[in-house]
């Protein structure tokens, strides 16, 4: 039984999830305030804490030798921070009007409530496993944690064939292409949309199908996963759809996160329209003065649009713990939102999104102007000048910058970078065209792709915007 409350001199933090957000939170918290002052107990359920989740599939792919190189820091070293971690011990529940939560060791079976002061919930997302037939067969792998890559590369280890299945074409389903085609597999990439990342719109997801198809990747769009056959070992051996089956040794799933909320849901806290925590600009979560949730079991505020999104990026996690820390431990800081900016690749093919496509402007009920214009990374008479193609949509009658979407090779994803801080400072594409941009011919054109795009964007507001 745990000590309570009321017999403590100083206060105690308690945290739930030992990844980005859980542990900035508290490691930021120990900054401000010493073990006197606050005592701090993270839980973990799995084997590792403050690991890059986005570099399992370079890490699975071979690019990253080692998985320690993907892990920040230790528990050791948290521990050493004067951070009571404990691994491998799962919450189970959490009782919010007594101020405490209990957790279960994973190894011992021993269980045990612990009272808190201050609850940090970082419980993170889970990939998405439909209800198919075999979905739980051996050879079916959810690549989100340090855990579940290990576990994936033991069955590549161990498995004779070399036919991979990817389910799903999102950013870990592409990525996850790439890494089993770089081991060497014949990869399947079955996906229900109309092109491969469904982040962009289709028509610059379709620059992205064929350069997966330039890899040897074998692209299934508009296709509906049914079930996962196995054999008579139980094994997987193919994916079905209600047209073919493709044979699998095999099979990752790409479609997505959602977030791991179970434990905030069956304790009430109120969640959003994604089943992600609605919280503050503090991070707190709403209705509850000292609960506090952050990373991928968050919503959080879309500038653009005005609507929560569930976007699960470490990024946003870290930002997550750094505002949760600063409160807890006495200072004060927020988080205003996102604009939505990711970066991906497909071999030497960079993909960037920042904003609204086109779909989510519509359904936000706003009215805008698209535009596509294609340019090169550098100067066009410097040697690798590759091309590159943006997509600009700009708002009617105000001419405010809604979202912009580039395909290119080397020198074109961080570009998405100025379109991301425009978002944030809500500037016209005029604006934009006016910016003092960094040039010189190993870097740009003399017109920056952006500012091309823009100078398109302004003509066709003025255009589609009559007095």
């Amino acid at each position: 039984m745990s000590m309570s409350r009321a017999s403590r001199s100083q206060e105690r933090l308690v945290v739930v999830g030992g990844d980005a957000a859980g542990m900035s939170a508290a490691s930021q918290a120990r900054r401000l305030k010493g073990p006197d002052e606050l005592e701090i107990v993270a839980f973990e359920r799995g084997h590792f804490t403050s690991y890059s989740a986005c570099g399992i599939p370079y890490w699975v792919g071979g690019d990253v030798e080692d998985r320690d190189q993907l892990i920040a820091r230790s528990p050791e070293e948290h521990r050493a921070r004067g951070i009571d971690l404990r691994m491998r011990t799962e919450v189970t529940e959490l009782d919010v009007a007594g101020g405490r939560v209990r957790s279960r060791d994973l190894e011992s079976g021993a269980e045990a409530w612990t009272s808190y002061d201050k609850l940090v919930l970082a419980t993170g997302a889970h990939p998405m496993r439909p209800s198919l037939p075999g979905i739980d067969a051996p050879g079916v792998h959810g690549v989100q944690t340090l855990d579940d890559g290990q576990a994936l590369l033991d069955t590549l280890a161990r498995t004779a064939g070399r036919r991979a299945v990817v389910i799903g074409a999102g950013y870990i389903g592409v990525e996850m292409a790439e890494a089993l085609i770089n081991r060497g597999y014949e990869v399947t990439v079955v996906n229900r949309g109309q092109e491969p990342m469904s982040t962009l719109d289709p028509d610059m997801g379709r620059l992205v199908h064929e350069a997966m198809e330039g890899l040897g990747i074998t692209m299934v769009n508009d296709a509906e996963v049914t079930k996962i056959l196995t054999g008579e070992d139980g094994r997987v051996r193919a994916v079905a759809t209600e047209d073919a089956e493709y044979p699998a040794d095999v099979v990752v799933l790409g479609i997505g996160v959602r977030p791991e909320t179970a434990l905030a849901e069956a304790a009430g806290l109120p969640l959003g329209d994604h089943k992600g925590l609605l919280t503050d600009l503090a991070m707190r979560v709403r209705g509850h003065e000292n609960i506090w949730a952050g990373g991928d079991c968050v919503e959080v505020l879309d500038l653009v649009s005005g609507r929560e999104r569930h976007i699960a990026l470490g990024t946003h996690a870290n930002k997550h713990g750094q505002v949760i820390g600063a409160n807890v431990g006495g200072g004060y800081a927020t988080f205003p939102g996102v604009v939505g900016t990711a970066v991906s690749k497909v071999c030497d093919l960079e993909i960037a999104r920042t904003g609204l496509r086109e779909k989510d402007a519509r359904r936000a009920g706003l009215r805008f102007e698209t535009v596509i214009i294609e340019s090169t990374s550098r100067a066009g008479y410097y040697p690798g000048a590759d091309p590159m193609k943006v997509k600009m949509l700009a708002e009617r009658r105000t001419g405010r910058l809604l979202g912009v979407q580039i395909v290119g090779r080397e020198g074109a994803a961080k570009r998405v970078d100025i379109a991301a801080v425009a978002l944030t400072a809500c500037m016209t594409v005029e604006q934009m065209t006016a910016l003092d941009l960094g040039y010189a011919p190993p870097f740009s054109p003399v017109w920056d792709p952006i500012l091309v795009a823009a100078r398109k964007a302004v003509t066709a507001v003025r255009a589609g915007s009559p007095l």
